[in-house]
């Protein structure tokens, strides 16, 4: 799978671990950056991973920062990027389950690297429901035609 990692300064150490872990395994990475401790601007790192996602250049993606809380609210500015903030991989597998999110974010002060593998295993290895879900999901993504 054709996996895209952005992740802010917050981050950047979770996610090349994840990078490397994920190409061990056989999964083609495109890494957005960043890659130091120098302070970057998270939105950034948010919205290059949704543009990958938008582009086709990625299949899913995965975003971190300090919380996962900002990345994630700048990926999902892209309507294309469904990207659910997740730290335990029960939120990951309902994330796909339900949502058929095509990203994660994840929270480098909040999960160890174990924690973080263990989500990121279910991310990639759940399969949306389609069903009643679906119906949801064309919500999410054509929100103007939701009356609310």
């Amino acid at each position: 799978m054709r996996i895209a990692l952005s992740a802010d300064h917050a981050g950047y150490e979770l996610k090349d671990l994840l990078a490397a872990w994920l190409a061990e395994v056989g999964h083609e990475i495109i890494d957005l950056g960043t890659n130091s401790a120098e302070s970057v601007d998270y939105p950034r790192f948010g919205a290059a991973l949704a543009e990958a996602l938008a582009d086709g250049r990625a299949e899913r993606g995965i975003t971190i920062c300090g919380s996962g809380i900002g990345v994630a609210i700048a990926a999902n500015r892209n309507p294309v990027c469904r990207c659910a903030q997740v730290a335990e991989p029960l939120s990951a597998t309902l994330a796909r389950q339900h949502n058929d999110c095509n990203a994660i974010a994840l929270g480098a002060r909040l999960v160890g690297i174990d924690m973080a593998k263990a989500c990121v295993t279910a991310f990639l290895s759940t399969d949306f429901l389609g069903g009643r879900h679906e119906r949801r999901v064309d919500m999410l993504n054509h929100p103007q035609e939701v009356n609310c």
